[in-house]
C-alpha cells in the first residue's frame, strides 16, 4: 500500500515539474510559489523545522533521502520553535513547509488557522495501523493535525541491588509498604518529582481525575483530584523535600534511591553510572484499581497550511508522508534513541521487540494519557505545580489549595478569551 502511494506521488510529482518546466519555456514567469525549473526538472524543495537530538534528526533525514531526486527535504533545527511558529504564521516567504514536533501545542496552532489536517495526505486506511493513543494525541476538533512518528511516557524504574524483582510494588499500597521500610538514613525506598504537574498527573489519572477536560475547563478542585492529592500525600513524606529534576535524578543514579518514576531520556545515564536498572509497569492505585497512568508525548509531523496551499509542495508533502508510515522509520527510531514507534506494525519486528525499554513504553501506552493539545492547557502547568508545591512542601491545606489554583486556572483562561 505505501510502496504504492509512494510511485503514484513520484509520479505525480514529476508530471507537476514538468509542467513547471513547460510553463517557464513559454515564458510564463509569474511567481506561482513553485521551485524555479528554469534549465531542467528541479526538484521540489521542502523544509522541516524541528528542536529534536542529532540521532533523531539523522534518521529522519536519511528516510527522506530517499525520495531525491524528486523531493530534496531539509532539516532546520530551531531554537524556540513553537515562538517561532507563532511569528510566521502563514507567511510563505518565513514559515517551514512542516514541522517536527510533539503534539501538545498543536490546538494552539490549529486555532490560528496556520495547520492543515494530515489526513489530506495520508489515508484513513494507513492511519489506522497507528497505535489509538498516538492518534488520539494528534486530534484536535475531530481533525488529525500530526502525523506521529514516536512516542514517550513515563516508566516505573528500579535498581535491582536495592529493591530485588519479586519486590517490585504490583501496587500503590506494596509500594507505600516499601517506602517505609527502606527510607532512612539518605536512603530513600521511592522518589519523584512530586510537586511538577508533568509527575503528578500520572496519580490524579490513577483516581479518575484530570487536570483539565478536554473542553478546557480547569479540574484542580474535584473531588477526584482532591482524593489523588491527599493519598499521594502519603507517598511525598516519605521522599526527598526537594523535587526538581536533577536531585531526584542523582538520588537515583548515586544509589541513594531504589526506584523513581522517570522519562526515557534519563535510561542511558542511568546505565552509564553502573545501575542494575529495572523496569516494570505502573503500580495499580488500590482505592481505584486504576494504574498510576502518566502523560504521554507523541512526536509527529505537522504540516503548514502555507504549503498544503501551493500545489507543487502539496504533492510532495503527500510523498513525504506516506515515506514516514512505514516500519523502518519507527526500528531505526527505536536502534538510534530509544524512540518507541507509534506504527504498531514496528512491535511485530524483532528489532523493536528485543528492546527493554520501547517495549515497557509500548505496555505504559495502554493507559497513558496524552496531554492535553487544548490551547488552555498552557495555563496549567504553572498552575498545578504552585497547587502541588503548596500541598507537598508548605503543608497547606490540600482543598484550600486546589481552590485558590482552581481560581488562579480559571482566571487565566479567562484572560485567553
Amino acid at each position: 500500500m505505501v510502496i504504492n502511494m509512494r510511485r503514484l506521488l513520484l509520479a505525480a510529482v514529476a508530471a507537476l515539474i514538468m509542467t513547471a518546466a513547460l510553463s517557464a519555456c513559454s515564458g510564463n514567469t509569474a511567481d506561482s510559489g513553485q521551485p524555479n525549473t528554469e534549465g531542467g526538472n528541479a526538484p521540489v524543495q521542502l523544509t522541516i523545522w524541528h528542536d529534536k537530538e542529532d540521532a533523531v534528526a539523522a534518521v529522519l533525514q536519511a528516510e527522506l533521502d530517499k525520495l531525491q531526486p524528486d523531493v530534496t527535504v531539509t532539516l532546520e533545527k530551531k531554537n524556540g520553535l513553537t515562538e517561532a511558529l507563532k511569528m510566521v504564521g502563514n507567511d510563505p516567504k518565513a514559515a517551514p513547509d512542516m514541522y517536527f514536533f510533539a503534539h501538545d501545542k498543536l490546538g494552539v496552532y490549529a486555532e490560528m488557522g496556520i495547520l492543515t489536517p494530515v489526513t489530506e495526505f495520508v489515508d484513513a486506511e494507513i492511519l489506522d495501523g497507528f497505535l489509538p493513543m498516538t492518534t488520539q494525541a494528534a486530534t484536535y476538533k475531530e481533525e488529525i493535525y500530526q502525523l506521529p512518528i514516536y512516542f514517550e511516557t513515563l516508566l516505573f524504574m528500579y535498581n535491582r541491588a536495592l529493591m530485588p524483582d519479586e519486590e517490585v510494588p504490583a501496587t500503590t499500597e506494596d509500594l507505600l509498604i516499601f517506602m517505609k521500610a527502606a527510607t532512612g538514613n539518605g536512603q530513600y525506598g521511592f522518589v519523584e518529582q512530586h510537586s511538577t504537574a508533568y509527575y503528578s498527573a500520572g496519580w490524579i489519572h490513577g483516581f479518575g481525575g484530570e487536570i483539565i477536560s478536554s473542553d478546557g475547563v480547569p479540574q484542580l478542585n474535584s473531588e477526584k483530584t482532591i482524593a489523588a492529592l491527599e493519598y499521594h500525600l502519603d507517598f511525598a513524606r516519605l521522599m526527598t523535600g526537594e523535587s526538581e529534576y536533577a536531585t531526584v535524578n542523582t538520588l537515583f543514579m548515586e544509589g541513594k534511591a531504589a526506584a523513581t518514576i522517570g522519562g526515557p531520556w534519563l535510561v542511558p545515564t542511568v546505565r552509564e553510572a553502573g545501575i542494575d536498572l529495572g523496569l516494570a509497569q505502573m503500580p495499580i492505585v488500590n482505592e481505584t484499581g486504576l494504574p498510576i497512568a502518566p502523560y504521554s508525548g507523541v512526536q509527529g509531523l505537522h504540516v503548514l497550511k502555507v504549503a498544503a496551499d501551493n500545489p507543487q509542495k502539496n504533492v510532495a508533502i503527500k510523498l513525504v508522508l506516506n515515506q514516514l508510515c512505514n516500519p523502518d522509520i519507527g526500528v531505526a527510531m527505536a536502534a538510534a534513541s530509544g524512540c518507541a514507534p507509534a506504527l504498531a506494525a514496528c512491535y511485530e519486528l524483532d528489532a523493536v521487540q528485543n528492546d527493554e525499554m520501547v517495549m515497557m513504553m509500548r505496555e505504559v501506552a495502554e493507559n497513558a494519557v496524552p496531554m492535553p493539545n487544548i490551547p488552555e492547557m498552557d495555563v496549567m502547568w504553572n498552575a498545578t505545580s504552585n497547587m502541588l508545591v503548596d500541598i507537598n512542601m508548605r503543608k497547606a491545606d490540600v482543598r484550600e489549595s486546589a481552590d485558590k489554583a482552581q481560581k488562579q486556572a480559571e482566571d487565566l483562561i479567562a484572560s485567553m478569551q
